[in-house]
């Protein structure tokens, strides 16, 4: 019998909704037959997530070590930080003790990675401005990643179902972003984003890669980027054997990869990439005046450990209400599974 993969699950910012959806995706009995779940926080704080999402039958158990941990479900088990002060946590408000929180418990569960003690990562949303205050000066998790790994060529990674994207540039200014549109670069994102397809049973990925302009720079029209930059570095991977097309324009390289033209698309910058994944992902019901679906997850690649992610975030003005989804993280789950499986 194939040996069921352990998940490290950060509980993400205290004050956010990551301990309520953490409990939600714990509930559903699936998981458990697929992987050991063990969450890295504060059990506390769990404790309080199970009242607010009316799982009583959910039992949280704390522990100092993974191998203390049951992995039974029905039990939660908690890599046991102690790391929130309960007196001051305020549900939906941004704090420096709230962003220490959480960034502890991603320091942890990296070195829980590094030392073979867990087998992927999965993280909650953290609140960028809460982990700054607290003196942890990064922009997300990917760069504390990148940083805690010693990595310096890594990539994101956005998936809903068979729609993927990553990028070239992610958390920096537009204007910077436009600036690291370099051959180089985008020459090691279309190899990372190969490797990823094949580690996730892609045997024969076909890539395409996006311009930086409208319509792709029409042969220099709109600007020379996708000339000078962009289609040297599609050459050059080609030339490598690997089956990518590009530079394609923005506007329509999306609907073709969602219909199934290609497995993963090479974004340029964070909202080229992103805004395509969360209008197929995020579905706000009108009439009800709620989400009815947050689908998608995020993935840094190119790491010597495995993470995948929510694609949402902290979602303040839902916290504490026992009303967020947990689909997004189920996804990330699912995929860290696939990986973790697919690594061994």
């Amino acid at each position: 019998m194939t040996v069921k993969p352990i998940l490290g699950i950060t509980m993400g910012d205290p004050a956010g909704i990551g301990p309520e959806i953490t409990i939600k995706a714990l509930s559903h009995q699936d998981i458990y037959q697929s992987c050991r779940p063990i969450v890295v926080g504060d059990a506390r704080v769990l404790e309080k997530a199970v009242s607010l999402v009316d799982c009583k039958k959910i039992r949280i158990h704390p522990v100092m070590a993974v191998e203390d941990a049951q992995f039974e479900f029905g039990t939660i088990d908690v890599y046991d930080l102690k790391n929130t002060d309960m007196d001051a946590l305020e549900y939906g408000k941004v704090s420096a003790m709230a962003g220490d929180a959480a960034f502890t418990s991603v320091k942890k569960v990296i070195e829980l990675a590094l030392e073979k003690k867990i087998d992927a990562t999965i993280t909650n949303p953290l609140n960028k401005e809460a982990m700054n205050l607290a003196g942890h000066h990064f922009s997300g998790h990917t760069e504390i990643y990148a940083e805690y790994t010693g990595t310096k060529d890594y990539s994101m990674m956005l998936a809903d179902g068979d729609l993927r994207v990553v990028h070239v540039s992610t958390h920096v200014s537009l204007r910077e972003a436009c600036d690291r549109v370099k051959k180089e670069r985008v020459l090691k994102v279309i190899r990372i984003a190969n490797q990823a397809c094949r580690d996730i049973g892609i045997v024969s990925p076909r890539i395409a890669v996006a311009g930086l302009n409208p319509h792709a720079g029409e042969n220099g029209l709109f600007g020379r980027e996708e000339i000078d930059e962009i289609l040297p570095a599609v050459r050059q991977a080609a030339s490598e054997g690997i089956c990518v097309e590009g530079p394609l324009p923005p506007d329509t390289i999306f609907s073709k990869a969602l219909g199934g033209i290609y497995d993963i698309v090479v974004a340029m910058y964070h909202d080229q990439g992103h805004i395509p994944l969360k209008v197929l992902g995020f579905q706000y019901d009108r009439q009800a005046g709620k989400w009815k679906a947050v689908n998608g997850i995020n993935i840094t690649l190119g790491l010597p450990i495995i993470r995948s992610s929510v694609d949402h975030g902290t979602a303040f003005d839902q916290a504490g209400k026992g009303i967020a989804s947990e689909l997004s993280l189920i996804n990330a789950i699912e995929y860290g599974i696939k990986l973790a499986n697919n690594r061994k």
